[in-house]
């Protein structure tokens, strides 16, 4: 988001200098934080849902999502690598967060 109240964040293609770059970058980044949350709340659902702690860590679906937004990546023609390598991390922040929430709703 632009810091000047009541302006817009030019679209990529519209951008004209850094300083609408990075408004733009600052908004698509608390848009992300915004998904991350909601993310992290179905990981709280699960953590309500799931019966024992051993079923927080699920390999084949860590993998699975990994593949999955690898895919995707791969489909916009974004650094598939690299996006791997972030679900990675957040896949395994997510497992630590349901972990944590798993213990605190069933400890």
């Amino acid at each position: 988001m632009s810091d000047i109240p009541g302006s817009e964040v030019p679209g990529p293609d519209a951008c004209q200098t850094m300083r609408d770059v990075r408004a733009g970058v600052d908004s698509v980044d608390m848009r992300l934080v915004a998904l991350f949350a909601e993310r992290f709340a179905y990981m709280r659902a699960a953590a309500r849902i799931k019966p024992e702690r051993g079923h927080v860590r699920d390999e084949p679906r860590k993998a699975q999502v990994i593949a999955n937004a690898g895919a995707e990546a791969e489909r916009l023609a974004l650094p598939a690598d690299a996006i791997r390598d972030i679900w990675d991390r957040l896949v395994e922040a997510s497992i630590a967060y349901e972990m944590a929430e798993f213990d605190r709703l069933k400890g």
